[in-house]
Parts: structure tokens; C-alpha cells; sequence
């Protein structure tokens, strides 16, 4: 009988053992071309956290949209179906309204400020948010500054985005936004809009530069407006299932690679941003600047319509950040 305790007991060691050095196939899911910054930092964030935790913790991408949509894998993430991804910030309003605090318009002037803020009390705020939603976000990527395109003419004030038929996020706060500036907007899937725009179906969309161009909206919009209209961050998400069966060890190693990737993703969109109005003008797009103080003033309303849905506390940081020089 001792015997066979003791068999039992080094069985049951031995299968302790073995569970714990077994390696983590993680997957990591966004919805953009494997052209797009998101997607080669992350091919080098998972390659790397390979090589750190020397096969612990495996990671594969699977970009544009082979997951599912952004709603689609958040809601994989919170029951554990899906493992990580890259998300737009703004997505995560389906479970906390919170987060559309991301989306509000002109709420940066300079990335810089937004770097702050996100590395800093806004993402830590809206990270503690995402725990109590099964999911936590290990670091702060870029979207970028979303811009107008379109195919009846520039869009240099208000006044050229009136009953304009435009795809935007689907969102409640986005539509409010370009109803304010006169247009008529419609929610739309991503990856839908490309066929959208080119059957006629929308007139115009808005997006980062980097989106407009590894997503050849070129073969289908005429005009890039630089509006700027908002600036928002991408959240490298992983599901707290799939984050409670990586080590301390490797937890901190992940951290390490997810930090060291984000600062390269931003420098990535940067140089895009940078290079890519020159590259759309000559795939024949016609880009013109604007003067941005008049949609600004026309978008001013929602800043009040949405104080309540994201809170005293929120808003107070956003400020605090806007003013931080």
C-alpha cells in the first residue's frame, strides 16, 4: 500500500513537472495587412519573447483579420477562446464605454503628449479597466492621427464634409463627431470598406496615413484632407487566462519585448507619416493640409456630451496632459 502511494506521489511530480516547463503557443490576432507597422512589430515582439524565454512562450501572428474582427477577438479574449491581439483602443468601448476616451476629437496636438499620458496615468487608469474585463493590456502602441479621404474634392473646412457620405468606425461617438461637422456618416467592418468605397457605397473614410496606404485606398479615393482629427493609441491585449500560465519569470520578460516593440511600433508610424503623403501623391492622391481650428470648434459639443459616459476623474487627466508642457 506505501508502495503504491509513493508511486502514485512521484507520478503526480513528475506530470507537475512536466506541465510546467511545457511550452505556451500563444495567438496574436489584429485586423491590418502584414504590410502595416502593427504587424511587423508584432512578428518581431513574438520572435523575440521566443528567443528570451527560449521557447516558453511562443507566439504566432495572425494579421488581417484572420481571428475575426476587433469585436469579434475581444470577446475571444474575455472567454479565453482567443489569446492576444492588437486592438484599437476604441474597440474596447463594446465592453467598457470608458474607452472611448481614446476617440475623443482633438484631443492631441502633438504625439508626444499622448505617449505621455498613456504610458502614464490615463493608460493606468484604463488598464485597471481592462482587468476587470479578463484582459490586460502590457503596453501602448500607435494608430496614429486619422485623416479624411474621399472622392469629391478637398476638404479644407466644415463646410466640404456636408452630407458626404462617410464609412467611420462603428462607434457612437465617431458618428456624433462627423455629424457635428456636417457630413453623413454609416458604420462599416474594415474589412469591408474597401469594396464599400469601391462600389460607390461611401463616398469617403478616415483613417491613419499608414492604414490609407497599406490598405490601397489610393485604388479608390481620390483625396487625402490631413484633419487629424483624432489621435489614438493601439493596445497590445493578452487574455488574463492566457496571462496566468506564463511564468513571473517569463511575465516580466514579455513586459520587457512588449515596451521594447511599442517604441519602435511609434517610431515606425512616425517615419510612415513622415514618408507616406509623398508615397500616396504618387499613386496620384491629392493631399491638402487644413486649418484645423475650425473643426475643432465645430466638435467642441461632444467634449461635453461625453464628460458623463467617461468621468470627472478621466477627463481630468486628459487635461492635465493637453496642458503639460
Amino acid at each position: 500500500m506505501e508502495k503504491k502511494r509513493l508511486s502514485l506521489c512521484i507520478g503526480a511530480a513528475l506530470l507537475t513537472a512536466a506541465t510546467s516547463t511545457q511550452a505556451l503557443d500563444i495567438k496574436l490576432g489584429h485586423v491590418l495587412p502584414t504590410t502595416h507597422s502593427w504587424n511587423i512589430a508584432a512578428e518581431g515582439f513574438a520572435k523575440d519573447v521566443t528567443e528570451a524565454t527560449e521557447g516558453r512562450v511562443n507566439i504566432t501572428v495572425f494579421p488581417s483579420g484572420q481571428l475575426g474582427n476587433e469585436k469579434t477577438m475581444i470577446e475571444g479574449m474575455q472567454i479565453g477562446s482567443v489569446h492576444a491581439a492588437v486592438i484599437g483602443c476604441g474597440s474596447f468601448q463594446s465592453i467598457e464605454p470608458r474607452f472611448g476616451i481614446a476617440e475623443l476629437p482633438y484631443s492631441w496636438e502633438q504625439r508626444e503628449d499622448a505617449y505621455a499620458a498613456y504610458d502614464g496615468e490615463l493608460g493606468d487608469a484604463l488598464e485597471e479597466m481592462a482587468i476587470q474585463k479578463n484582459l490586460r493590456i502590457i503596453s501602448w502602441w500607435e494608430n496614429g492621427f486619422r485623416h479624411v479621404t474621399n472622392n469629391r474634392g478637398p476638404i479644407t473646412s466644415p463646410q466640404d464634409l456636408s452630407n458626404l457620405k462617410i464609412r467611420v468606425t462603428p462607434d457612437k461617438m465617431r458618428l456624433d463627431t462627423f455629424s457635428a461637422l456636417g457630413a453623413s456618416p454609416a458604420p462599416l467592418a474594415f474589412g469591408e470598406l474597401y469594396s464599400a468605397l469601391q462600389q460607390g457605397v461611401f463616398d469617403a473614410q478616415e483613417n491613419p496615413l499608414s492604414i490609407i496606404y497599406s490598405s490601397s485606398f489610393n485604388e479608390v479615393q481620390d483625396y487625402v484632407s490631413l484633419t487629424g482629427h483624432v489621435w489614438a493609441p493601439a493596445c497590445l491585449t493578452v487574455t488574463n487566462f492566457t496571462w496566468k500560465q506564463i511564468s513571473p519569470e517569463d511575465q516580466l520578460i514579455v513586459q520587457e519585448m512588449a515596451s521594447r516593440w511599442r517604441d519602435t511600433q511609434r517610431e515606425m508610424t512616425r517615419q510612415d507619416d513622415e514618408a507616406l503623403i509623398g508615397k500616396l501623391e504618387e499613386k496620384g492622391m491629392k493631399v491638402n493640409d487644413v486649418d484645423r481650428a475650425p473643426f475643432q470648434n465645430a466638435v467642441s459639443g461632444i467634449w461635453q456630451q461625453y464628460a458623463s459616459v467617461f468621468g470627472q476623474d478621466l477627463m481630468d487627466i486628459v487635461e492635465r496632459y493637453r496642458s503639460a508642457k
